[in-house]
């Protein structure tokens, strides 16, 4: 028997808002969560009981995300300044960014990698889901990760480093 919708959030609520972070950047995210689970309410009555619910959800979280990215490229928005971060509510210290140059790091990631490592490290993903989400195949989506994993570790080396000089 299927579980209740609600605890499909409670359980993989955390994860989906840390993908929907890690491929859209914080100011984003909240939307392609809300959005998300939305549409998974929709679906959720079709959805077979023996589903993989984390998978399903992060599917949805990718279709979401694309859809935000694309909003945002068909849109203009100038303004006199950018805005400052959004902090995380003070409230849930399992949202927390806690590092700011890792998240830039990520987010400078060209998209294929850091969806891949979003999805494999972040959410868990195996490789074979990874690729069924981003398109391609499982040996294209552990090539992606591994290179934005490398590019990870360069960028953000020689942020810490510069940061403790």
């Amino acid at each position: 028997m299927k579980r209740p919708f609600e605890q499909a959030v409670t359980e993989h609520g955390t994860v989906v808002l840390r993908v929907c972070r890690a491929v859209l950047g914080v100011e984003e995210a909240d939307d392609a969560w809300s959005e998300t689970f939305l549409s998974a309410l929709r679906a959720w009555a079709d959805l077979p009981d023996d589903a993989d619910v984390r998978g399903w959800l992060i599917t949805i979280a990718h279709r979401k995300a694309i859809d935000v990215a694309r909003a945002r490229s068909r849109r203009a928005a100038p303004v006199d300044r950018l805005p400052e971060q959004l902090a995380p509510p003070s409230d849930r210290p399992d949202l927390a960014l806690p590092d700011d140059a890792l998240w830039s790091a990520l987010a400078a990631l060209p998209d294929k990698q850091r969806q891949c490592v979003a999805y494999h490290h972040v959410a868990g993903l195996p490789h074979t889901e990874v690729a069924a989400i981003v398109g391609g195949t499982p040996a294209a989506a552990r090539r992606a990760c591994a290179d934005g994993i490398a590019r990870l570790r360069l960028t953000y080396a020689s942020k810490e480093v510069s940061s403790h000089v």
